[in-house]
């Protein structure tokens, strides 16, 4: 009699449900958190790529405007808590077409990012490419 009761009893089967969903809910509540942070960081670089652009502009030289570029993000209190300024790479190029432009690439070493050390499944490149093209003297 007591073996029957047992079987028919249904007061744990909730438990059993939410064990078996609970990782896939923390699974994909833990991805977006991840990539909301990923993307609050790749657009605080571009951002950065944007102010070191329009900085440049004062420059008379590729020379002139990588150095430029360079103080801006030393000297700059960039407000941003995910990003550190050591792990930031610049380069100035003038476009070979049009001489009256400039394009400022910076890439952002994001491996120190708390979303990298957390997870292991499929996360986005652990450098953030970003860039912005400046035109000399207006249209």
């Amino acid at each position: 009699m007591r073996i029957r009761s047992l079987l028919r009893c249904r007061s744990g089967s909730s438990a059993v449900e939410f064990a078996i969903i609970a990782p896939v809910l923390l699974l994909m509540l833990f991805s977006l958190i991840g990539y909301g942070v990923y993307l609050a960081a790749a657009h605080a670089v571009q951002q950065i790529a944007a102010d070191a652009a329009r900085t440049a502009v004062a420059g008379l030289d590729a020379s002139e405007r990588q150095k430029l570029v360079q103080e801006y993000l030393t000297k700059s209190t960039m407000d941003y808590a995910l990003l550190d300024k050591k792990n930031f790479t610049t380069k100035v190029q003038s476009d070979p077409s049009n001489p009256n432009q400039f394009t400022v690439s910076i890439e952002y070493d994001a491996s120190t990012l708390p979303i990298f050390s957390l997870y292991s499944y499929a996360m986005p490149d652990k450098h953030i490419r970003r860039y912005s093209t400046m035109r000399i003297g207006g249209i």
